[in-house]
């Protein structure tokens, strides 16, 4: 299928520690949407998304630590993505945007609508945002303990490997469960981007202890809670009934959503089926369920 192409205004602002790439898709006069990747993820995630919606203009920051932006010094953490997102709405003078965020993002863009209340309009979350289930059997405490090797365990493999070629990498991702039967353009430019040139090849662009850092703060800490009754925005969020292995239950298991309501009553819960954690954004039937529900926040800023 023909697709069209994007175009792709590449940004830097200058933030603590240096400069935040940023990329910027569709109408540059379009409505504004904050869109906010995931936990070893990138802009070019968001690829699919502004194909489909090109009268926005959609604004996807690389995340310090990831892609253009992984040379960024600590601290990291989801405040620390927050302050860095307020000043990229700083440097762009935008004082009215609709948050979206896919995982680790979701997080990051409630984090920003507790703390900007009159920036931000409303928040789609896809699949992430709320606090995630701390496994069976295991103690938080215990899990906040563990090594970044031991916390991230394939994906630390994954960050910390060495891809002989870019086509070692693609296929990589080709083999992956989330993509065996969803393999296209947008996940292969998404993996194009994410690597760097190392000695012996390429290496994905994340730091991996940047993402360890983040990934201690996804299970409801006192804090991050206290963050989630403070919004007072329309939110909405979108899960995928398979995991990051296209398994089930997904990130979140059926009916946990909902229970977040006694934090954030307006919470509206959109069931998305047959896609999996990245498939939900990624492209096909997911991204235009997503798309939708963007393109009705959008049509609510004033």
């Amino acid at each position: 299928m023909d697709r069209e192409v994007t175009e792709i205004r590449d940004l830097t602002i200058p933030v603590d520690g240096g400069s935040l790439a940023v990329a910027e898709h569709g109408d540059p006069d379009g409505p504004p949407v904050l869109a906010i990747h995931g936990i070893t993820a990138s802009s070019r995630s968001m690829s699919a998304l502004a194909r489909l919606i090109p009268e926005i203009r959609l604004i996807a920051p690389d995340l310090r630590g990831r892609g253009r932006s992984s040379r960024l010094p600590a601290p990291y953490g989801l405040r620390q993505h927050a302050d860095d997102l307020r000043a990229t709405l700083d440097a762009l003078g935008l004082d009215r945007v609709v948050a979206a965020g896919h995982s680790m993002g979701g997080f990051v863009a409630m984090l920003l609508a507790a703390a900007e209340p009159e920036r931000v309009a409303e928040v789609v979350l896809v699949d992430g945002g709320l606090p995630l289930a701390v496994p069976a059997g295991v103690d938080l405490d215990a899990l906040l303990r563990l090594s970044p090797e031991a916390l991230l365990g394939p994906a630390w493999e994954r960050l910390t490997t060495v891809f002989p070629s870019r086509e070692d990498y693609q296929r990589f991702w080709k083999a992956h469960p989330a993509f065996t039967d969803a393999w296209n353009d947008d996940v292969a430019a998404y993996a194009d981007y994410d690597l760097e040139a190392v000695d012996g090849g390429f290496r994905p662009s994340a730091n991996p202890g940047a993402v360890a850092a983040d990934q201690k703060e996804l299970f409801g800490t006192d804090w991050y809670l206290d963050a989630l009754r403070r919004v007072r925005q329309r939110v909405t969020v979108l899960r995928a009934p398979l995991g990051l292995l296209a398994e089930p239950p997904g990130l979140y298991a059926p009916g946990v959503l909902q229970g977040f309501t006694t934090h954030v009553l307006q919470l509206e819960v959109v069931e998305v089926p047959d896609v999996n954690h990245y498939t939900i954004l990624m492209g096909g039937p997911g991204a235009d369920r997503v798309a939708h529900i963007v393109r009705g926040a959008v049509s609510r800023l004033p």
